[in-house]
């Protein structure tokens, strides 16, 4: 009988990739070229790679889910939302605390803001997952940044055609009052929003699989984020769960959080494998599926 092996592919777009200059597509706009907003280092080589067992391996994969960060241009991790005391904008990559915001150091450029931003930072330091980070504007809705690597979306493309199947897209990160990390759950959910609160139905679609094999950017943020929250709700063995390692990298000095990460996951009991031992498993699928391996 074929089992039932998901693949699971966190943010894999293009302002996150490292794109090379063949990949960089005119903009009319500007009159220059598209690049990318927040490239990850690898994530070019990481998404060729997790597009080649995509294809080799496509009649083997029962599901294929994808997660998509997608922001608007006000957001409360974007500059855009923050002035400094001096009146001059906030860099990308600042961190920003309550403590700095009481200090009056960084405020919001909407002074209506600065209850709602105070409380959200308060509840974010409380949680201890993540501080504040202001991020360069990416992923905005609409935009070239925002969609696929487009091998991946050519192989997932296939997929869908040669298996009848859809792809399902999970949106997040379109609330500018919290972080979205996580594809599970925002990193402070809002009450008047489901899509930033547990997202208990995906969950129980991942529990359905024998596997799930998890990749895509960045590991030190989103994968990281998401797969600390399916291990917390899945409640299952943490075994079916792989992390495909040759198909995820860091942000730049992220590095120490990343590995930190895979070794605390692989001490639960999560899966750490690269893609050209995933692929067998698939090819063993398939012919599970055609009833040539009656196993």
């Amino acid at each position: 009988m074929k089992r039932n092996l998901h693949l699971l592919i966190i943010d894999p777009q293009n302002d996150f990739c490292d794109l090379p200059a063949s990949y960089l597509p005119d903009n009319p706009a500007s009159r220059a070229r598209h690049a990318p907003a927040l490239p990850v280092p690898g994530a070019h080589q990481d998404m060729l790679r997790l597009a080649g067992l995509i294809n080799r391996g496509r009649a083997g994969l029962t599901a294929i889910s994808i997660t998509l960060d997608s922001h608007h241009r006000f957001d409360i991790a974007h500059p855009t939302f923050w002035i400094a005391s001096d009146g001059a904008p906030v860099a990308p990559f600042t961190e920003i605390g309550a403590a700095d915001v009481r200090a009056e150091k960084f405020l919001p450029c909407h002074p209506a803001a600065l209850p709602l931003a105070l409380n959200y930072l308060d509840k974010l330091e409380a949680a201890g997952r993540y501080r504040l980070m202001v991020w360069p504007v990416h992923c905005e809705i609409g935009t070239w940044g925002n969609n696929v690597h487009d091998d991946v979306r050519a192989a997932y493309g296939a997929w869908e055609e040669a298996s009848l199947g859809i792809v399902a897209k999970l949106v997040k990160g379109s609330n500018p009052w919290t972080e979205h990390y996580s594809a599970v759950m925002a990193e402070v959910p809002d009450a008047d929003d489901p899509d930033t609160q547990l997202n208990t139905g995906f969950i129980a679609t991942l529990a359905e699989a024998d596997q799930v094999y998890i990749a895509g950017e960045a590991g030190s943020h989103c994968v990281k984020a998401t797969v600390e929250h399916i291990a917390e709700h899945l409640g299952q063995p943490l075994s079916k769960l792989v992390l495909l390692t040759d198909c995820i990298s860091p942000v730049a000095g992220y590095a120490p959080q990343y590995q930190a990460f895979l070794q605390a996951m692989q001490a639960r009991g999560v899966q750490l494998m690269q893609a050209a031992d995933v692929l067998p498993e698939l090819l063993a699928n398939a012919s599970r599926g055609l009833g040539t391996d009656p196993a």
